[in-house]
């Protein structure tokens, strides 16, 4: 069954029409706008429930559990690609099982054939719905797993051409499916009351929220795994960056390492005739609506709710050392030898680490205590150490103090710095010096050493009802020369 959300279809109909006459697309970027510079999303039409043209696959129904909710599915129009060519992805709402949802969590790392099926609830989002928040749940994913191949690669070779950023799916069409997400849940007045909206998830569903929430002010909190969080020189294409890295490393084919905001385009966009200076001018352009590093402070203002878990080995997140020394008030959480396809976190690493529930918990809840914020560091060196202070926020209560080091790293963005681990016996706890109100270390430094890479985390346990839950922070990531 077909059904579009709106009583009185005709007006805005006609504003949809007089913004395509008048050579804009209400649902994407705008043809008449500079190339580069132009604006990624119209979000008065991304918020116009009118063009969501919703098709309910399952109307609400209740469904049975340790926790009871309501949950509907439905499929709704994002936008277009170009014109013609239409994307739609699937939505399911959950609601408690009575009352209305007041804000949701929003996620979009689930599969098609997945969401066909009602949600069956993690602890995590049982206590989301017993204390009265919803779940909003659609697709970020590769297209070829709904079975639209061909489209991702007609993407793909115009992007490859136009450098236009509506072309590419990671710029425009998932941060797009998130939001218009919210606005099919906003239209649901009678199970919906408006209120916060925080997204979590990994990879490209840790990337795309922290793009949509830049953008989109009905959104207020990210939790981000694995995914991008700075404009490094790197990113931005920078022919210098790029040259010392490939010198350092010669060249190579990663498909990540180096891209701006995602896969490395960057020869391919050469080989078709591009130059060093389009893909910077590319980079520039559309930084601005992409890297959080860029909006920090206006999200700050907006008071938004942001951590993330970038890996201290991610091909995704890799420019640990330049995101640490510009950028050290993200809060950031650095789980040891971890990252894409790591799968033996250091020995010291922590095993009962629980961010996740705790930043939502608080996001939504009130009386629920914050995660720790982002402290200071300060490093000594001496003959044959390096003494570590780190400093958190009078009244903080971290409990615990563990450090990491590893020596002469490669750089960041090379096949080295994602393969060379921090060995086993480059740990140690810290001690906490009451009278200085710091953490401290002494670290051993290798004689022949040219530099040292380090980072320390540290654990608070925040209790919700008869649960005490441990959660933990890092000091920024710090590179220190040594000769």
């Amino acid at each position: 069954m077909r059904c579009c959300i709106a009583l009185d279809l005709a007006k805005p109909k006609f504003v949809f029409l007089l913004m395509m006459l008048c050579g804009l697309n209400p649902l994407g970027a705008t043809a008449q706008q500079d190339e580069q510079k132009q604006e990624l999303f119209e979000m008065a039409a991304i918020k116009d429930p009118s063009t969501l043209d919703v098709d309910i696959r399952q109307p609400w129904h209740s469904v049975a559990g340790e926790v009871p909710t309501r949950q509907k599915l439905v499929t709704i129009h994002v936008g277009e690609f170009w014109p013609g060519q239409e994307y739609r992805v699937p939505v399911r709402l959950v609601v408690p099982a009575t009352g209305k949802a007041t804000g949701f969590h929003l996620t979009g790392g689930h599969q098609f054939a997945g969401l066909k099926r009602d949600k069956r609830l993690n602890e995590g989002e049982r206590l989301l719905l017993q204390n009265g928040v919803g779940l909003v749940c659609t697709v970020v994913q590769e297209l070829s797993q709904s079975g639209k191949g061909e489209l991702a690669r007609q993407s793909e070779t115009r992007f490859l051409k136009s450098l236009n950023p509506h072309d590419k799916i990671q710029y425009w069409a998932w941060p797009v499916s998130l939001m218009r997400a919210i606005t099919l849940a906003h239209s649901e007045s009678d199970y919906f009351e408006p209120g916060k909206v925080a997204m979590s998830g990994g990879s490209k569903n840790g990337a795309t929220p922290s793009m949509a929430i830049i953008s989109d002010d009905r959104m207020t909190a990210v939790m981000g795994s694995v995914s991008p969080i700075w404009d490094s020189p790197l990113r931005l294409c920078d022919s210098e960056a790029w040259e010392s890295l490939e010198r350092e490393s010669g060249k190579f084919n990663h498909p990540f390492l180096g891209g701006h905001f995602g896969p490395n385009f960057n020869r391919r966009v050469l080989a078709k005739g591009r130059s060093w200076s389009d893909l910077q001018d590319f980079a520039e352009g559309v930084s601005d609506q992409v890297f959080i590093s860029r909006n920090w402070k206006a999200l700050q203002k907006r008071d938004v709710d942001l951590l993330f878990h970038p890996g201290t080995h991610d091909f995704v997140a890799f420019d640990l050392a330049w995101g640490g020394k510009h950028h050290p008030g993200i809060p950031v959480y650095l789980k040891a030898n971890t990252g894409h396809g790591k799968n033996r976190p250091h020995p010291a690493a922590e095993r009962d680490e629980n961010n996740k529930i705790v930043f939502l918990l608080n996001h939504f809840i009130e009386g629920v205590e914050p995660l720790l914020e982002s402290p200071t560091v300060e490093s000594r060196r001496d003959a044959q150490t390096l003494k570590v202070s780190v400093r958190f926020p009078k009244g903080s209560e971290e409990e615990s103090g563990q450090i990491w080091w590893i020596f002469d790293r490669a750089s960041d963005g090379s096949p080295r710095y994602l393969s060379e681990l921090i060995p086993e016996e480059q740990s140690s706890k810290m001690e906490y010096q009451k009278e200085e109100g710091c953490w401290t270390a002494v670290v051993p430094l290798k004689s022949n050493a040219s530099r040292i890479d380090f980072f320390s985390n540290h654990r608070k346990t925040i209790k919700f009802g008869e649960k005490a839950w441990r959660t933990y922070l890092s000091s920024p990531y710090t590179r220190v020369q040594l000769n």
